[in-house]
């Protein structure tokens, strides 16, 4: 069975983001009144081939832990589902 993964990568708390950061000071002078606490991240999206579901998300989370993220830094959040037979994706 093939399965979609999505994995969004954000900074931990108290790590420094700058990027954020930038963005955050931007955004009065653009009109944007009220936002606080932006954060940038990244996202990661692959399929997969596994018997199921349990073992698709213990492949991404390997995956995602020795090699998508820095786990000092970084958490990561895990999505995946069954891609359906016939659906294209």
């Amino acid at each position: 069975m093939q399965f979609s993964v999505l994995v969004d990568i954000r900074l931990r708390g108290g790590i420094s983001d700058p990027a954020g950061a930038t963005i955050e000071r931007a955004l009065p002078v653009l009109g944007y009144e009220g936002i606080d606490g932006v954060t940038v991240g990244k996202t990661i999206r692959f399929t997969i081939e596994a018997a199921d579901v349990e073992a698709a998300r213990e492949a991404a989370a390997e995956l995602t832990e020795s090699f998508l993220t820095n786990p000092v830094i970084e958490d990561a959040e895990l999505t995946v589902e069954q891609i359906s037979p016939g659906s294209g994706t």
